[in-house]
Formats: C-alpha cells, structure tokens, sequence
C-alpha cells in the first residue's frame, strides 16, 4: 500500500522524477481553469439562466458568507485566493471516485505549497490593509518582547496547516483502502461516501483556518458594503 502518491513514479530520469503528485495536482488546476472558463463564459444577468451559474452563483454565495462569518468585511476581496484553496482542497478530494487516481492533498509536499501559500497571503493582504507599518506593528503588540513569539506562531500554524491536511487526507486513503482489501464487497461504497465527506470538510477546514489567519492580520470586521452599481442598473 502506498503511504503517499510521491510514491507512484510515472517518469524518471536521474534524479528528475514526473509522480503522480505532480501530474494530478497539474491536472485540477487545468481542470479548475477550464472549468471556470467554461462555467463563466455566458453569465447571464436576467432570471433565465444555465443551471451551471445557478449551481456556481450557489458556490460563491456560500464561500462570501463564510468569508464574511469569520470577520472579513469585505469577503470579495478576499474570495479570488481563499475559493480558489477551498476549490482545489475539495475537488482533490471528490476525484478520488475515479479509477487510479490519488489526491495530491496526501502528499507532504503540496499540503506544504498550499500552507506556504497561506503563509505569503496573510502578510501581503495584512500590508495591503494596514500598510508595512502598521502591519509590522502587529508584531511587537501589546510589547516588543512579544516579537519572537509572533514569529514563532506564524511558522508554526503554517507548519500546522500543511501538517494537518496532509494527516489528515494520508491517513483517510489508508483506512479506506485496509478496510477494501478486507471487505471489498462489504464496504466499497459506505467507505466511498465517507472517504468523499471526509475530504470535504478537511477543504472546510483549512478554507477557514486560512480567513481566520487573513482576519486576524487585517483587522477587518463589519457587515458587506453595497456592491457600487453599474450605469444603467
């Protein structure tokens, strides 16, 4: 049994090796891509509309509220970098129904890039919001000698996301596939199922982990502004 999909090697020269780690965490951001192309292609603003904009306007809806739950007080701000995570975590995830695919999310390495990618986002929306200043102050708040202890806690919840999906995930992949080699005819579909929530919640989680963080570097609470509207609206 494969404890991770680094470990499935499709293509290697020398030290250069193509994984399925790599392959299928390529294959969700094409998909991703040109899914959104597609999906967004003809939006219509009148009643009659595709039920594909119906089912995404649904998506978007739930992502904004959430966003905005948390203490962001302006979620379409943010809704491009944090959908975009909770998307792919949770698409990783729903794809394990097709044959021979393994989620990238049970890799180390891409939990890690995504937890990175949350670790660049908090001080880039933090400075976007508050300034270099008065994000940097943060740090030395409510004293200077608090300064170390910022520091550590910003590596170490990195380190706890990237850590935490990747368990997680390895750890949902190998339950299901011992109690398939047990049972197979017995739990193939149950285990599925639970395998597919599973994996839903973990994307839940680490979309919330990552508001919380962003929250908490801008300091941005309160109700949506009005979206302006456009001429002739």
């Amino acid at each position: 049994m494969r404890l991770s999909p680094d470990e499935m090697i499709f293509w290697q020269q020398g030290f250069l090796k193509l994984n399925a780690t790599i392959v299928f965490t390529w294959g969700l951001m094409l998909a991703l891509a040109a899914g959104s192309k597609l999906v967004t292609r003809r939006l219509s603003k009148d009643l009659a509309r595709s039920r594909w904009q119906n089912f995404l306007e649904i998506v978007v809806g739930f992502i904004v509220k959430q966003i905005e739950e948390v203490g962001l007080g302006r979620p379409r701000t943010y809704i491009g970098f944090l959908g975009t995570l909770f998307l792919f975590v949770a698409i990783a995830s729903l794809c394990t129904v097709i044959p021979g695919y393994e989620p990238p999310t049970a890799s180390l390495s891409t939990t890690t890039a995504l937890a990175l990618c949350v670790f660049v986002a908090v001080p880039f929306f933090g400075i976007a919001d508050q300034g270099v200043g008065g994000y940097l102050k943060s740090y030395v708040e409510p004293t200077v000698i608090m300064l170390p202890f910022n520091i550590i806690s910003e590596v170490s919840r990195t380190l706890a996301l990237a850590v935490r999906l990747f368990g997680n995930m390895m750890s949902g992949a190998m339950i299901i596939g011992i109690l398939l080699t047990i049972t197979p005819f017995l739990f193939p579909v149950v285990m599925t199922a639970l395998g597919l929530l599973t994996g839903m919640v973990q994307a839940y989680i680490f979309f919330i982990l990552a508001t919380v963080y962003i929250a908490a570097a801008t300091h941005k609470t309160g109700p949506i502004p009005e979206p302006e509207k456009e001429p002739g609206e």
